[in-house]
């Protein structure tokens, strides 16, 4: 990823989330053999650079500490580009999610089976992503421990 840049007029251009080139199933095989080995389940998020709601959650994902946290805790987080028709076979693969908008994200447990498909615009509050919402929608999809 690569970090926001400034254009010489100084306004801040939007960072670059989504890899155009990425092959998502190779993307998710890599997701899934860590999250075996690290016991997380997998969130898909499905979207595209130009989507500015896909901007509004990675920044709460990752600039929130306790939404952060339950992630990086119990998850493998995967962008899968669907611009312009890319990754359609994956799109399809998981029921079509993006008919929800983007962003969408779909949970899978470790083992690859599909879990939740989320429409985040139920975890929408005004202008922006909930953190209270956000943040019990992965405490809800979460691993259950293993005893």
């Amino acid at each position: 990823l690569q970090p926001a840049a400034h254009s010489a007029e100084g306004t801040k251009v939007k960072k670059v989330l989504y890899d155009v080139n990425a092959d998502g199933k190779k993307q998710i095989e890599a997701a899934l053999a860590k999250a075996q080995n690290e016991n997380k389940n997998v969130i898909l998020k499905f979207g595209a650079n130009w989507c500015g709601w896909c901007h509004l959650l990675s920044d709460l994902f990752k600039g929130d500490p306790e939404v952060s946290k339950v992630l990086n805790d119990n998850y493998v987080l995967v962008l899968i580009d669907v611009d312009k028709g890319h990754n359609e076979d994956v799109v399809k693969k998981y029921g079509n999610p993006t008919q929800h908008g983007l962003p969408v994200l779909v949970v899978l447990d470790k083992s690859g089976k599909q879990m939740h498909t989320q429409d985040t615009a139920l975890l929408e509050e005004g202008k922006r992503h909930s953190p209270a919402k956000v943040k019990a929608f992965l405490e809800k999809w979460k691993p259950k421990p293993s005893f």
